[in-house]
């Protein structure tokens, strides 16, 4: 198995921050998205990539196994353990000890007497296949199959395609997953599909894949909880006189009343139709509309005059 480097796949540098890696996946996950290259087969591969680099990196105590042994990272834990046993038995005996660190494309090592060696990954990669059983057939020390690891993706949702119920597709490890999303899904939310992460080695379980929703920022309406609010803007004469206005909702235009006197920052709330409500068919929240004042500009004499009338009354 070829050696992928999570940092360059994200192109970042080791030192990354989480906040770094979190960035610079969103911003190749949105640009790779099967969805938006339909006629590019490339780019099925490269979101596979970026979702496993993100599974990984993403997460401090796998990254910390990935930096020190690479892609067998998932093994780390049974590889030390395996090496303090070694140590031991190999202790007792009188004989030389070893440790070995790995950058993920070359390791290091020193027996006990303090002379060293090196290697490639290649080596390294016989090394755990040894250790662990995974050449040949069979399982050598009689260990058992390693499940496959869970895979972190994220989708990327505008405000309404949240609201609706609708089909996505996915491409995971090479086949693509059609996956039905429910309106009112939440910014954050995560969904797990048991069974669609890495493939199981040697008939073990296949991982899961956890699927997190990204929902992006609406021009005209700003989300909470199930209530969308938004503002709109009404003349000096509806405002002072009363009158109607049009508003625009998630499904379609609606005339609204305005009362006479109505003030800047004045609030309408619209009971149902805000948001729907997350696997409550028929239930949503509300629209709190913002009144924002629109005062005259370039006046003309006469209406000058009506103003300047208007205040000597008041």
């Amino acid at each position: 198995m070829a050696y992928i480097d999570y940092y360059k796949v994200l192109g970042v540098d080791k030192n990354a921050t989480q906040d770094d890696i979190k960035k610079a996946y969103r911003k190749l996950a949105r640009k790779y998205h099967p969805d938006l290259n339909p006629n590019d087969p490339s780019a099925k591969e490269r979101f596979q990539q970026l979702n496993e680099a993100n599974e990984v990196l993403s997460d401090p105590e796998k990254r910390k196994k990935y930096d020190a042994y690479g892609e067998h990272w998932k093994h780390a834990d049974e590889f030390e353990a395996q090496q303090q046993a070694y140590r031991a038995r190999q202790g007792a005996n009188g004989q030389q000890t070893y440790w070995y660190s790995t950058d993920g494309e070359h390791f290091t090592g020193n027996f006990g007497d303090g002379q060293g060696f090196s290697g490639n990954a290649e080596g390294f990669s016989d090394f755990f296949e040894e250790l662990f059983g995974h050449r040949g057939t069979g399982n050598r020390r009689g260990r058992s199959p390693f499940r496959g690891q869970d895979i972190q993706a994220e989708l990327p949702l505008t405000l309404r395609e949240a609201a609706t119920t609708h089909k996505q597709t996915f491409s995971i490890n090479g086949e693509n997953l059609r996956i039905t999303v429910p309106a009112g899904v939440a910014n954050g939310q995560v969904i797990k599909l048991a069974g669609h992460g890495g493939k199981g080695a040697e008939g073990a379980p296949n991982g899961d894949l956890y699927i997190t929703f990204v929902i992006a920022d609406d021009p005209q309406f700003k989300r909470k909880d199930n209530d969308l609010y938004a503002d709109v803007h009404i003349d000096l004469y509806t405002a002072v006189l009363g009158g109607e206005t049009t508003i625009n909702t998630l499904d379609g235009q609606v005339k609204l009343k305005v009362r006479p006197g109505t003030q800047n920052g004045d609030k309408a709330r619209l009971k149902g139709k805000g948001f729907p409500v997350y696997k409550q068919e028929g239930s949503f929240g509300d629209l709190i509309i913002t009144y924002q004042v629109t005062l005259p500009t370039q006046l003309t004499e006469k209406q000058k005059e009506l103003f300047r009338q208007l205040q000597a009354a008041s």
